[in-house]
């Protein structure tokens, strides 16, 4: 069976990383073939869908609604496997602090900014907003994209907000960075992670085949 895996292009984010991973993930997936595209039809076409992000929230939304992409990218959540990286999986909550920007209201929630300013970390230097680098991913409920991941791996993070679901369900993951919050959500046919999977090595290699082989 085929397997047809669009990659959202609507001019913003970590494209180009986040495609090589997931074509690299879809060398060893059976039938699987990985799409870049800014066509609204090619989108709906495809059997499962990654929507990247990176930069600010209001800029994606914009660039999303501009580029004739944003229905289509509602109609795939509506109905098949889709995967949201980092500004990805901010868009899919109501409400961003960031811009006051609205969200696609995928998810029940918001996206509010760290407030570390004076904290201090273990080896007693501050906390630096954005959060940088490596960090633990705590697996808060059991999923199929979790599959022959160690809980407690690292992931690389970029970023100075994060998600807040509403409803602890949809919370997938949980990272401590000053305290913990929510790296990783998850809702019927939606999947999506606050770090970048495609910057993770061998666990985000892991994490976009399982994705592949997924079928909530």
């Amino acid at each position: 069976m085929h397997n047809k895996v669009a990659v959202v292009d609507y001019g913003m984010g970590n494209l180009r990383s986040v495609a090589q991973a997931v074509m690299h993930a879809a060398s060893e997936v059976d039938h699987a073939e990985v799409i870049v595209t800014s066509d609204p039809q090619v989108v709906r076409n495809a059997h499962r869908v990654v929507l990247p992000g990176q930069g600010a929230m209001p800029d994606c939304m914009r660039e999303l609604r501009e580029s004739g992409l944003l229905e289509a990218v509602l109609d795939a959540a509506d109905k098949k496997p889709l995967f949201g990286v980092c500004v990805g999986m901010q868009m899919m909550l109501d409400h961003s602090a960031e811009g006051d920007t609205p969200g696609l209201g995928l998810i029940a929630g918001e996206v509010v900014k760290f407030d570390l300013a004076g904290r201090l970390q273990a080896d007693g230097s501050r906390f630096k907003v954005p959060q940088m680098g490596w960090n633990q991913v705590l697996q808060t409920h059991p999923h199929v994209l979790w599959q022959g991941i160690p809980d407690a791996s690292f992931f690389y993070f970029v970023h100075s907000f994060y998600a807040r679901p509403r409803d602890l369900a949809h919370a997938a993951a949980q990272t401590d960075y000053g305290s913990l919050f929510t790296c990783a959500v998850a809702r019927d046919n939606l999947f999506a992670t606050q770090f970048h999977p495609e910057k993770s090595a061998a666990h985000g290699l892991a994490l976009f085949r399982n994705f592949l082989h997924w079928n909530p």
